[in-house]
């Protein structure tokens, strides 16, 4: 069965940094499409980052330069640094997983199979 469980949430002040890690079990990473989504009040879901198995990477433009997605394959986490925070990256954060080593053309939230249940981040001004 596959979880997934992230961690690292927080408030923090614009230009702060945050680490986010996604525990995930009953299945290895390395094998799968990950990928990172958040929600913001009011707000549709939309794609963060994703990686995929060959470690390919994508972001969203808002994020490029500023957010890493990372995975330990040992510990069978994934991870997202962020850094310069804005006001406008507050939303709860989701890991997501799709049983396919390519990333390719998986880029809304329906495309991912598996959930997290999702860890709030908060930037003030």
């Amino acid at each position: 069965q596959v979880q997934l469980m992230e961690s690292g949430g927080g408030s923090v002040q614009a230009g702060g940094s945050l680490k986010l890690s996604c525990a995930a079990s009953g299945y290895a990473i390395s094998t799968y499409c990950m990928g990172w989504f958040r929600q913001a009040p009011g707000k549709e879901r939309e794609g963060v980052a994703r990686i995929a198995s060959d470690s390919n990477t994508n972001y969203a433009d808002s994020v490029k330069g500023r957010f890493t997605i990372s995975r330990d394959n040992a510990k069978n986490t994934l991870y997202l640094q962020m850094s310069s925070l804005k006001p406008e990256d507050t939303a709860i954060y989701y890991c997501a997983a799709r049983n396919l080593q390519s990333c390719l053309r998986l880029r809304d939230p329906a495309d991912f199979h598996y959930w997290g249940q999702g860890t709030q981040v908060t930037v003030s001004s």
